[in-house]
């Protein structure tokens, strides 16, 4: 097992990006990444997350007054090649003149490394990735999948600082996606390096990072934990991006939230509000026993559960999982039970 240590924390400091043509992609950000942590920068395209991590790369600079440090060093000005970092590209970036075991030695090659301890890390590397078989073939010959493998093994054959990676499991299929990201998630693990990870697919966001970064617009939104992420949104754009979440739009009135389905207790200001739920954190129960009333537009059995879309309890669809074996009909009445703890505010109107 190949251990690093002396993990490199990183900081962003009043960092911000306009570009040439005057693009305004980032708004200032401070950020402090731990040494040996895991960060996924997680929102929607255009969000200002790969400008985030070609920044802490050295690929782009920040606007003047904006400052990143691996660990106490600035290297605000400091380009790519001085900054000891690992890249994974989506799209690979191999050398398809190259063979596996020349691509994953190129850039200790171009370190100068000697030959004894080059061909020992490369061996290191291509047993670690478990494509020992594949060593002497070119690019063209490997899978996505494989490709995949031997970029990571290339990003880290010269032990960087840093490993950056952005978006590299995109063009993938969703079976090999995911048995990737479990590797990826266990070889982050091992090496216990700083990594610094752009998606924008939740799952990945969830199952990777030790933290979240979700951005919007250029602002981070929220920074947090993936349980808080989920459980705890900022805002009705975390929550929305995270996930699916349930909207209900009523009235707060003394400690009761009314909807068209039904009331709630809410510990809210009286008014209009909005407030969101998980599918998961409602359950179908007998009317008698449910605090909202609905009936089915439609539903899905999806073998180990049951998707049901459910009108006329708010303004928009609610969704509901539930394990049960019952079949539901169209237009059916159904009743869900939703605990008050588990509302999240999105908007008030409260009174003064």
């Amino acid at each position: 097992m190949i251990q690093e240590t002396n993990a490199t924390k990183i900081r962003l400091v009043n960092c911000s990006k306009t570009f040439e043509d005057g693009t305004h992609a980032l708004n200032p950000i401070n950020l402090e990444i731990k040494g040996g942590e895991t960060v996924v920068l997680l929102g929607p395209s255009g969000c200002g997350k790969t400008t985030t991590l070609r920044m802490i790369a050295g690929l782009e600079s920040p606007d003047a007054g904006g400052q990143i440090f691996f660990g106490d060093e600035d290297v605000t000005q400091k380009p790519i090649e001085q900054r000891n970092v690992g890249m994974v590209f989506q799209s690979y970036a191999l050398f398809p003149n190259m063979s596996v075991r020349q691509n994953i030695a190129y850039g200790m090659k171009i370190r100068k490394t000697p030959k004894n301890k080059l061909d020992h890390r490369v061996d290191e590397m291509l047993n670690m990735m478990r494509i020992d078989e594949l060593q002497h073939r070119m690019i063209d010959q490997l899978s996505g999948g494989q490709r995949q493998r031997v970029a990571l093994a290339r990003a880290i054959a010269t032990r960087p600082r840093v490993l950056l990676l952005d978006e590299p499991l995109t063009a993938l299929d969703a079976f090999l996606r995911e048995n990737l990201r479990v590797e990826i998630d266990q070889l982050l693990r091992q090496l216990g390096i700083t990594a610094v990870y752009v998606t924008h697919d939740q799952g990945e966001a969830m199952a990777l990072g030790d933290r979240i970064v979700v951005m919007d617009h250029g602002d981070v939104a929220q920074v947090g934990t993936p349980r808080d992420i989920y459980f705890k949104p900022c805002n009705a754009f975390v929550a929305d991006f995270i996930g699916t979440v349930n909207r209900l739009s009523g009235l707060v009135a003394d400690g009761w939230l009314t909807v068209t389905g039904g009331t709630l207790s809410f510990a809210g200001k009286n008014g209009k509000a909005e407030v969101l739920f998980r599918p998961e954190e409602a359950r179908v129960c007998p009317i008698s026993e449910a605090n909202l009333v609905g009936n089915v537009e439609t539903s899905y059995f999806l073998g180990d559960r049951t998707k049901i879309l459910i009108k006329n309890i708010s303004d928009d669809l609610i969704i509901i999982e539930t394990s049960g074996r019952e079949q539901y009909e169209k237009g059916e009445s159904i009743g869900i039970f939703v605990q008050s703890e588990n509302l999240i505010l999105a908007h008030s109107q409260g009174d003064n």
